[in-house]
């Protein structure tokens, strides 16, 4: 019963599904590398990202790590992120965490 209240409060959270094809080029360019294992342009790629905001469901620490998706015309890394969880679960951000979108077909 918790888990299903967890995972529906969490849900509340999600700002819908995106498929593939509707990303932005570089979003589906992070996933390719992503599932290729790399290498990743960014030192900070692959790490731990603990849902401090609780958009995603609960999970522990470690089951999530995000990625940079590049911004054109940006030095620094931007606000979009491509969150993966357990390897299986892909969520993307634009907004550096604010709000989420579950990737459903990656």
């Amino acid at each position: 019963m918790a888990a299903a209240l967890l995972w529906a409060s969490a849900a509340f959270a999600l700002q819908g599904d995106i498929s593939l094809t509707e990303l932005p080029l570089e979003a589906r360019q992070t996933i390719s590398l992503i599932k290729a294992g790399g290498p990743f342009p960014f030192e900070r790629d692959g790490v731990v990202f603990s849902n401090r905001e609780k958009h995603l469901p609960q999970r522990q620490r470690g089951y999530y790590l995000e990625y940079t998706v590049k911004t054109p015309g940006l030095k620094h890394r931007g606000a979009r992120r491509i969150v993966v969880g357990g390897g299986a679960e892909f969520y993307y951000t634009e907004d550096h965490y604010n709000s989420f979108r579950r990737i459903v077909d990656p």
